[in-house]
Parts: structure tokens; sequence; C-alpha cells
């Protein structure tokens, strides 16, 4: 019996000003589900690498829930062929909110990995967290149903990874 584990990265705090996007690797292979090798069990998991944008406002944070999905998400999503961090993140956020992010505010917060929401067992999601600001009025496209400002009570409505985030966030004293 194989048993998954939901990790998480060592989290880094956003210094504001200090994120060098340029930086970030461009993905490799960018399919939408990569094969990693699992250290120790020699087994192969299958892993959806994700950007997320991690806006919180009044001890809140931003959330999302698509069309047809019973949870909320955190707005990102998959890298397209040959982007960078800062491409998809940008991209991402444009299409399902319709705000443009500021890239001189974008500052890494940490990566999370969990089981994949909705999906079979050990399939996971790794998703990379930025913080940063933006211009304009946060709109829902037409992907997305619901635009919500959480709290930590809400922790049970979101998928397995925000849940790490989640966590991450209240032990920082960033979540209500």
């Amino acid at each position: 019996m194989r048993i998954t584990v939901a990790r998480r990265s060592r989290r880094l705090l956003p210094v504001p000003g200090t994120a060098d996007l340029r930086a970030d690797p461009p993905s490799i292979g960018c399919a939408e589900v990569r094969q990693t090798w699992e250290r120790g069990g020699g087994a192969m998991s299958k892993v959806i690498d994700k950007v997320a944008w991690v806006r919180l406002e009044d001890g809140r944070i931003l959330s999302t829930r698509s069309r047809g999905k019973d949870v909320y998400y955190i707005p990102g999503g998959k890298r397209e062929t040959g982007e960078s961090d800062a491409e998809t993140l940008a991209r991402e956020v444009e299409e399902e909110l319709t705000v443009a992010i500021l890239p001189e505010t974008v500052a890494r917060l940490g990566t999370y990995e969990a089981q994949a929401h909705g999906h079979p067992e050990g399939l996971l999601v790794r998703m990379t967290c930025y913080t940063g600001d933006y211009r304009g009025t946060l709109t829902p496209s037409s992907e997305i149903e619901e635009v919500r400002w959480l709290s930590y009570a809400d922790r049970d409505r979101v998928s397995p990874v925000d849940q790490l985030i989640f966590d991450d966030l209240r032990a920082s004293d960033l979540l209500a």
C-alpha cells in the first residue's frame, strides 16, 4: 500500500522589491503532468506543476471558484511551453481576474505539494506561490464563477495544497 503525504518546501517570506523572476528557469518539457522520481520508494508519481498568486488583504486571502468546481483555489495555473514563473503568473491572473500583476512587486512565498483535488490518488500538484501588487479592478473572467476573500475558518473549503498554504499563512499571523 502506497501512502501519499503532503509536503511543502521551506517557506520563504516575501521581501518587496527583491524578487528577480527573470532568473526563473523555463519549465522543462512543459507538459501539464510531469513524471518525477520520488525519493526513497523508487516509484514514479505524476505532478501537476502550477504557479499561484497569494493576495492577502485585511487578514484574508483572495480565492476563486471555477465553474463546475466545488472548492476554492488560489488564483494561478499551469505553465505554457517555455514560460517562466513570472510569465505564467501574469498570464493566469489576467486570464482569471482581468488585472495586471506589477512585476517589480512580485516576491516568492514558497512551494507546496499535495494530492491534487478531484484527481486519482497519487496525482500531486506542486504549486510555487508568489505575492505581488496589481493594477486594475478584480473582475472574474468567464471561467471563474466566484471570487471570495477567505479566512482560516474557510480552510475546509479549499484544495489540499491550498490548505498547506493556509496553514503557513496562519502560522505567520498573515491569515485571520
